[in-house]
């Protein structure tokens, strides 16, 4: 049987799909200057293939089947399954329609809109697999014919998937910047060596498909080292929401990589409280170049409310600088229009965000995504109607205290705020501090006339940002 795997390129601005958002992806299209060079770099540096189609390329090609991925032109098989997201469900149905008339085969849908907005995707292809895909693939690699809701429980043992097939995917340079550095990687892949998440944050939809769960250092150990076999100089980027939840875990990870002498560099996601300088050592030792990690809020009641565990600053701020000592580059993510957000409070989330000094910050605009509490919660506030809409940069419901143009002069003023300053430019490079005066004078400008500019928007309510 001839499977056709397609991992579309999304259309419109940077589009993430596969692991961003639980699988419901993004969508970033600059709307000020500062926004459209964040987008302009993002497609440049952070371009990686779809883990969850390596997966299932692997299980149908160890089935003896003939394994075809495409990133967007319709190919001819006996069946296909496209990777679905919610910012670019529009194109992947074009792609599902166009395949099915033009060769009368197949077409099923996988991931989390399948799993939760099946509404969005049911009239447009012949099967939609519910859950996490794996249990689904491996009945019909084995010769199950798959129609309407096809239900896939999650495997309870990762170990016993099959390393994803890197090796199928279509050759072509795949651009990831690493740490500080521009230049891209000659081949990053990503890595998934746990699912889901321990974490109750009402907001997120990475735990809504399927139960946390974690693969053995040994089984993680042995995908890098055949990633190494296939590739010189690895990049890894590994997916998992909460990287050092298990300190144990991803201590013996760091000590296989080392052991072994594998020669790969890795980034990772994880809460800045699941991180100590012992632990960032010995990962660094390993290959860590970057850390990324939430921050949401800097108001702890705020986070209380969203069922977030409140991170002390002070430990915040230690960790950064430490990995800032130490060449690892950090990026915070930061959410603007929790609803009990205000001007001042999102303003201050913003100068946290500043005063951390990361070398990199992510803003988004709070979405209720379908499949969470927050969704529940949220939903006789839900103003938008556009499913490509909940992209994490547009606002998408009526906000008890501030307008939809309030919060997005706030997404761009948070993005002008951090990368528009000197400080900026000479954290990125990796300069250390910096005391030229004439920089110094210029940052202070620069940061009068960004509280000039809230004044002139907020008004009255602006004047209060300038007491602060």
């Amino acid at each position: 049987m001839r499977v056709v795997l397609a991992d579309l390129k999304g259309r419109g601005g940077f589009v993430n799909k596969d692991t961003v958002v639980g699988g419901y992806g993004s969508r970033f299209r600059g709307f000020s200057w500062t926004t459209r060079w964040v987008e302009r770099a993002r497609k440049l540096y952070q371009n990686v293939p779809s883990i969850h189609v390596a997966y299932l390329a692997a299980i149908f090609a160890d089935a003896g089947h003939d394994v075809r991925i495409t990133h967007e032109k319709a190919v001819e098989g006996d069946v296909a399954l496209v990777l679905s997201s919610m910012v670019d469900h529009r194109h992947e149905v074009e792609w599902a329609e166009e395949t099915r008339r033009r060769f009368r085969m197949p077409v099923g849908f996988f991931g989390a809109p399948a799993t939760h907005t099946p509404e969005l995707l049911a009239n447009h292809a012949d099967f939609l697999i519910k859950g996490e895909p794996e249990h689904a693939v491996m009945r019909m690699a084995a010769g199950e014919t798959m129609t309407g809701i096809v239900q896939s429980p999650a495997i309870s043992n990762l170990d016993t998937l099959p390393f994803p097939a890197w090796d199928l995917f279509p050759r072509g340079r795949v651009r990831h910047a690493i740490g500080r550095s521009l230049l891209a990687a000659h081949s990053a892949f990503p890595v998934l060596s746990s699912r889901s998440c321990p974490e109750f944050c009402t907001y997120c939809p990475h735990r809504i498909t399927a139960p946390y769960r974690s693969r053995s250092p040994e089984n993680v150990i042995a995908e890098i080292e055949e990633i190494c076999r296939q590739n010189h100089r690895a990049y890894l980027i590994f997916r998992d929401p909460l990287f050092t939840k298990e300190r144990d875990r991803s201590m013996a990870i760091a000590e296989g990589i080392i052991r072994k002498g594998l020669p790969v560099r890795f980034e990772c996601e994880t809460r800045l409280d699941d991180l100590d300088k012992d632990l960032i050592d010995l990962l660094h030792r390993a290959g860590l170049a970057t850390v990324t990690f939430g921050v949401e809020a800097v108001d702890p009641a705020t986070l209380r409310k969203v069922g977030r565990r409140p991170i002390p600053p002070e430990h915040q701020r230690e960790i950064v600088a430490y990995c800032r000592a130490k060449g690892i580059s950090t990026e915070g993510f930061y959410v603007l229009g929790f609803l009990t957000d205000t001007v001042e409070s999102i303003r201050a989330s913003i100068e946290y965000s500043v005063d951390l000094g990361s070398t990199l910050a992510l803003y988004k605009i709070l979405t209720p995504y379908p499949g969470t509490p927050l969704y529940k919660h949220m939903k006789p506030l839900i103003t938008e109607t556009d499913p490509e809409k909940f992209d994490g940069y547009t606002p998408t419901f009526q906000h008890p205290n501030l307008s939809a143009d309030d919060l997005r002069y706030l997404l761009a003023a948070a993005y002008a705020r951090f990368y528009f300053r000197p400080s900026w430019g000479v954290n990125y490079l990796g300069l250390g501090r910096w005391h030229l005066s004439a920089l110094r004078r210029l940052e202070a400008y620069l940061q009068r006339r960004h509280v000039e500019h809230h004044i002139a928007f907020f008004g009255a309510q602006g004047s209060k940002v300038n007491q602060q």
